[in-house]
């Protein structure tokens, strides 16, 4: 038996995984004491685990703070994590001195429960609730001008929150190493190594375990017409014009439709509805896409699992750069197609593209066996237990750092070299050119070089662990 301490974000999408693993947790006879806030209380108190709340510990937020968070920010979500970090630290410093647990499982964006495992030298396991990210994978996000902006722009106020952490103990290198992933940390992804990009890139600190659901129903797709079913999640979901898009696009369509808008739309705002198509703020959403045809989704992780889980294909309309990670995960195997245009032409032609085309369902479907065949939360369970973990298998981005770092003072000698060259051939004036054309290269050429070292170290690991 252990004692383990869970910590979390106030978000569905990241608390929701947790908590197959905490039931299993405390089947098995572990003591879990699961740190959260009010809204979901009721889910873990089912889970069996113990409920401590940390509502208290929440800052006051501005109009604008508020909506920076409701555009799901980086630099909003950053500064918010380490200001509740510092207001729960002499609550934490007695629940780790008093409950001393023997493992902290954190979400791996929660940095309370993050630095009090490193400050208080507990082994730690990290919830990663989307894909694993690192240098390979993290190429999948597409983060729009904006979002990118947004980040440089707000550096320099992170900068200045980072520092009030090392005055209460907490030593941090950098923001990002606080959120990224790297190949020592004990990680439990929910996913398959199938469906993660650059899977071969991760250590055996790696736990890829699959979807954490709790539903036992199985796909079916027995019906007299086809089901589509429309969700935006629980975070950005405030979006009244594209489920009026939807309802244009589908209220002709011979099918049922369900939409799921959340507490944020007004149900009376969206005009006459025709009876096929049904608005709901919440579903049983594993229920509903074990009997769905086509998701219209905003791609989600957990909303891409519980799809995947159920065979059902999307439509893939993004909002984040995490989303369309996710978006072009699921396009790679077939399972879904990007939205490229929201009108209600598009969505109605792309909605009807999956409904011909039986070739995403089957797609989906082997998403389906593949998550089922992961250990789900009994192997999570396992994993947690048995932390720490030790990895004697290639450490493939460490690698691919050393052979990089080889690779630019090599390229960078060369380009010397030739500019001396170039000076004695043909003149010194002619050196700075040569300088540019270098500097324009470099980035192409390291690009292609990383992509080929890669290719051959991904091989070894792979014929190392088979």
């Amino acid at each position: 038996m252990k004692r383990i301490a869970f910590f979390c974000i106030p978000a569905h999408g990241h608390t929701n995984p947790m908590l197959p693993v905490a039931a299993e947790l405390v089947r098995r006879g572990n003591i879990v004491r699961f740190y959260s806030f009010d809204e979901f209380k009721e889910k873990i108190n089912a889970s069996g685990a113990e409920f401590i709340s940390c509502d208290s510990f929440l800052p006051e937020l501005t109009k604008q703070e508020e909506d920076s968070l409701k555009r799901v920010s980086a630099t909003e979500m950053t500064v918010q994590d380490i200001r509740v970090t510092l207001s729960m630290d002499a609550f934490l410093e007695k629940e780790f001195q008093s409950f001393r647990p023997d493992v902290v499982y954190t979400d791996s964006v929660c940095f309370w429960g993050k630095l009090n495992a490193w400050k208080h030298q507990v082994p730690m396991v990290v919830s990663t609730s989307t894909f694993a990210f690192n240098q390979m994978s993290s190429g999948y996000m597409k983060n729009s001008p904006g979002e990118v902006a947004g980040l440089i722009l707000g550096l320099p106020r992170i900068s200045r929150e980072l520092k009030k952490l090392e005055l209460c103990g907490y030593h941090v290198k950098g923001v990002f190493s606080l959120v990224q992933s790297d190949n020592h940390t004990d990680s439990v992804v929910y996913t398959s190594r199938r469906f993660q990009p650059f899977a071969e890139s991760f250590s055996g600190h790696y736990a890829f375990v699959g979807p954490s659901v709790f539903s036992k129903i199985l796909p079916h797709k027995e019906k007299d017409r086809p089901l589509i079913y429309i969700s935006m999640g629980t975070v950005i979901n405030d979006r009244p014009d594209f489920y009026g898009k939807c309802i244009d696009a589908l209220k002709s369509l011979n099918a049922d439709v369900i939409i799921s808008c959340g507490n944020a739309v007004n149900r009376e705002g969206l005009g006459a509805v025709p009876d096929h198509i049904r608005v709901y703020p919440y579903v049983d959403q594993p229920g509903v896409l074990a009997k769905a045809d086509v998701f219209i989704t905003h791609c989600g992780m957990n909303s891409v699992s519980e799809s995947l889980y159920m065979a059902t294909p999307m439509v893939l309309y993004p909002q984040t750069g995490e989303q369309n990670a996710v978006a072009r995960r699921v396009a790679e195997i077939g399972a879904g197609i990007l939205l490229e245009e929201d009108s209600p032409e598009g969505i109605r032609a792309s909605v009807q593209e999956i409904l011909d085309n039986q070739s995403y369902g089957n797609a989906a479907a082997e998403g389906s066996a593949d998550f089922r065949a992961c250990p789900g939360a009994v192997g999570a369970a396992e994993f947690i237990e048995n932390a720490p973990h030790s990895s004697d298998g290639m450490d493939v981005i460490g690698e691919l750092n050393k052979a990089n770092a080889k690779f630019r003072f090599l390229y960078w000698l060369i380009a010397v070299t030739v500019m001396v060259f170039a000076g004695f051939l043909v003149g010194w004036n002619s050196v700075w050119m040569t300088g540019i054309v270098a500097g324009a290269l470099s980035g192409p050429v390291a690009k292609a070089v990383q992509k080929r070292i890669y290719a051959g170290l991904a091989d070894r690991a792979t014929h190392r662990g088979t």
